[in-house]
């Protein structure tokens, strides 16, 4: 016997957790499948923008985020060898806006899934999607769990299961040839760093791009992500130490900032690694099968938008199905509902995902960075007009609705 569900969302992390809750808070049958077991660490920069907090506050999580995360991020910074330079960071121009802060995914996604599990969506963890076929007007997922294996029928699929691993689903990405110019990505957290607190610089080093930013519990994350050529001829020195060290070395000769900022630091925990990235906008799903989160479109981390974008976007298209619910849930305009999902999705990230390649691109050139550093020092507003360019500063979810925190 199959279970059947109004959706089946397939990922437990920012993207797909809101978009269960959401729905589920709306009154659709949800399930979700997580591959993983919670709490996990993962290869991201951890910050949340506030562009988030209306966000947050709907989902009833902006008090654990205060109560939880970093302090108050209020500058951005860049970090290019003997430059240490800041500006004040934007936000969102409306009276009383916040300021973003950064919190570890072990405990974001956690408090995610468990607050969608208590609106009432199905959560199953550690259980992976290993099919996905339409038959008769409806998807018929292949779940398998350590207990076995099940089959999930659903009208609708949101496809949250983000773009580094390759599948049999057909919002998955196909395995490619590696190339010098593939992107992995190395964060680890740290303890007793001098970063000074509220500040968020941007490393720029040869063959790579990276971050730092004061997160929960007094650590701080460092995540960067460097060519695949260039970690070759790193990894050619390697004695004992690992490759996450090998980079670590390589960014504090080229910036002076991260050597003052570590030079008594611990770090904690080991090296995480992932990649290669696959930055760029994905093509949309089958009919019914919605992606989210990188499955929709990644941007180079350089901008520290990946959450943020993830769990919007997830906002965007529940309040779409939650609508088209409402108004019959005709086969018909289920279609409809993609095209201006994807239509809003372009338009609220698109220009994100465009100013972070250009970034990441000038970043990992020293030939362009050279250049163009003194002309941040005389103005280090660039920095700050360069922060709202990616959408620091860009609302998608504007307010809290007027029946409270807990509408769509």
């Amino acid at each position: 016997m199959a279970d059947r569900f109004d959706a089946l969302v397939i990922g437990g992390g920012p993207a797909g957790s809101t978009a269960a809750l959401l729905l589920a808070r709306a009154g659709w049958a949800v399930g979700l499948l997580e591959r993983k077991r919670f709490p996990r660490r993962k290869v991201c920069g951890e910050y949340l923008s506030a562009t988030n907090l209306p966000l947050l506050t709907q989902l009833g999580l902006a008090e654990a985020l205060r109560d939880r995360a970093g302090p108050e991020v209020r500058r951005v910074g860049l970090f290019a060898g003997g430059t240490m330079l800041s500006s004040e960071l934007p936000r969102p121009g409306e009276r009383g806006a916040g300021w973003g802060r950064a919190l570890g995914r072990e405990h974001l996604d956690t408090l995610l899934l468990e607050r969608a599990g208590q609106a009432g969506a199905d959560v199953r963890q550690p259980c992976s999607a290993e099919g996905l076929v339409a038959e008769g007007g409806v998807y018929r997922c292949q779940a398998r769990a350590p207990g076995g294996s099940s089959e999930i029928v659903s009208r609708v699929v949101v496809a949250a299961h983000g773009s580094w691993d390759c599948g049999p689903l057909p919002t998955q990405l196909a395995r490619r040839p590696p190339r010098p110019a593939d992107l992995f990505g190395f964060k680890a957290h740290f303890r007793n760093s001098d970063l000074p607190a509220g500040l968020m610089p941007l490393l720029v080093f040869p063959g790579g791009y990276g971050g730092m930013v004061h997160s929960d519990s007094g650590r701080v994350s460092l995540s960067c992500c460097i060519r695949r050529d260039y970690l070759a001829e790193l990894r050619r020195g390697l004695g004992g130490e690992s490759a996450g060290e090998a980079v670590l070395a390589h960014i504090r000769e080229s910036c002076l900032g991260v050597r003052r900022a570590l030079a008594g630091a611990i770090r904690e925990g080991p090296w995480l690694a992932a990649g290669p990235l696959r930055p760029g906008i994905r093509g949309p799903g089958p009919c019914g099968v919605f992606p989210v989160g990188n499955c929709a479109g990644e941007a180079h981390p350089v901008i520290a938008e990946g959450i943020s974008m993830a769990m919007q976007a997830a906002w965007l298209l529940a309040r779409r199905l939650i609508a088209w619910h409402q108004t019959g849930g005709s086969a018909g305009a289920l279609s409809h509902v993609a095209k201006e999902f994807a239509r809003e999705w372009r338009r609220a990230f698109a220009p994100r995902l465009h100013s972070a390649a250009a970034v990441a691109h000038w970043a990992m050139r020293p030939a362009a960075v050279a250049p163009t550093v003194p002309l941040l020092r005389w103005f280090p507003g660039l920095l700050s007009w360069g922060a709202r360019l990616s959408g620091k500063a860009t609302r998608v979810v504007s307010a809290v609705p007027a029946g409270g925190p807990h509408g769509p």
